[in-house]
């Protein structure tokens, strides 16, 4: 089958092509600017020209994009897309239901939204990890021995740090909550005990459904409005891109500093400014060939995931483990579908949860490294990118 790539900047993209190949697809690659992802004539024409010269069997983009769909839809071709991201707004778009579509969501509840609302060309279909490169990455950071060959794959790993965390604090950018201005202190009052309560609870986000007493006010002190292709309601946008960022931000700082208080601490962030006494800041880490090694050679990797991602697992979950590292993560409904905790991964669900359990799996070398390689060994047995490319084309 011959796809059409519509190549951005996104992870995974030598992931997927390498799985597209192994597979026996053939891949053509068609540079994508983002420049309007939503409503573009040239890029539609640009688009509909490749399609014509090209004639694949199926366009696959990572994320969705409404351009990209009508294209398909004119030269009735299939559009495949894997959404990564959470939230994703185009996701609302009025194109979704183009009958050439294909979206798949990582978000077991989003899916079900969407399903119950009779939207067909949307489906579940979680994240994955290449771990056939993820090995031979970790492998050659080992010592070689003195004829040159590498450790074997399943090699105990020289630890580096004790317990880290990969990922933004959303303090650098997009951080539309500190932009809000002229709340009253009614607002402030009532965005304050939602986002304390949202905290105290893993598994269920109740943001989005608890804005209404305030929405006009939040929309006066920092003005969104849906796109107009779109059905995203305001209690989305605020909710999701404003609120969630925010509270996202709050818990993992908190979470951080708990941990630290504790135990020595690796963060991996683009925030440089971020220090604490007992924490190492080595800034951002490089997706493909840092990330990974910061995984493998890390006793335990946090995992808080952005509090917009209802139930899904999320991305950073299966890099972890498919790296043979050892994932500490909040509760995920989905996790419960595809892995056994205290098997293959381990959750927590409350602060003091997270420091016992952090204090027990250091202490406990053997039963913590029993579960990185069960982890590891799960993803590469049903959760590598070309499972992903079969459940697509099967």
């Amino acid at each position: 089958m011959k796809i059409l790539f519509i190549e951005w900047k996104s992870f995974g993209n030598e992931d997927i092509k390498e799985a597209f190949i192994a597979e026996g697809h053939m891949v053509v690659c068609f540079p994508f600017s983002n420049r309007d992802a939503r409503r573009d004539e040239e890029l539609e024409a640009e688009l509909i020209g490749a399609l014509r010269r090209e004639t694949p069997d199926a366009v696959f983009s990572f994320n969705y994009f409404p351009v990209v769909s009508n294209a398909c839809k004119k030269e009735g071709v299939r559009y495949l897309s894997w959404i990564y991201d959470s939230p994703y707004v185009m996701l609302y778009s009025y194109t979704v239901i183009n009958p050439c579509n294909t979206i798949y969501v990582f978000d077991k509840e989003l899916y079900t939204e969407f399903h119950n609302a009779g939207i067909q060309t949307v489906r579940y279909l979680p994240m994955a990890a290449n771990t056939e490169r993820l090995d031979r990455l970790c492998r050659s950071d080992g010592a070689a021995d003195a004829a040159g060959s590498l450790p074997p794959a399943d090699a105990a790993p020289s630890y580096l740090y004790d317990v880290s965390f990969v990922g933004s604090l959303y303090t650098e950018e997009h951080n539309f909550f500190d932009r809000m201005t002229g709340l009253s202190d009614y607002a402030k009052g009532y965005l304050d005990a939602i986002m304390s309560a949202q905290m105290k609870i893993q598994g269920y986000n109740f943001i989005q459904e608890s804005l209404s007493p305030i929405m006009d006010e939040l929309y006066r002190a920092l003005p969104m409005d849906p796109n107009p292709d779109g059905v995203e309601s305001k209690e989305y946008l605020y909710a999701q891109y404003v609120i969630n960022r925010k509270i996202t931000g709050l818990e993992r700082e908190e979470l951080i500093r708990e941990v630290a208080g504790r135990f020595p601490f690796d963060l991996f962030t683009p925030n440089r400014n971020f220090t604490l006494p007992n924490l190492t800041n080595h800034g951002t880490t490089d997706y493909y060939t840092q990330a990974p090694l910061v995984f493998r050679r890390s006793r335990i990797n946090l995992n808080i995931s952005l509090r917009s991602i209802k139930s899904g697992i999320p991305l950073r979950a299966f890099d972890i483990l498919g790296s043979g590292g050892f994932l500490l993560s909040n509760f995920q409904a989905d996790f419960l579908d595809h892995f056994v905790p205290g098997e293959d991964f381990v959750y927590y669900e409350s602060k003091e949860d997270l420091l016992s359990k952090i204090g027990y799996y250091l202490s406990h070398e053997d039963e913590r490294a029993a579960i990185a390689r069960n982890g590891h060994d799960k993803v590469a047995a049903a959760h590598t990118f070309r499972h992903r490319v079969r459940e697509m084309f099967g």
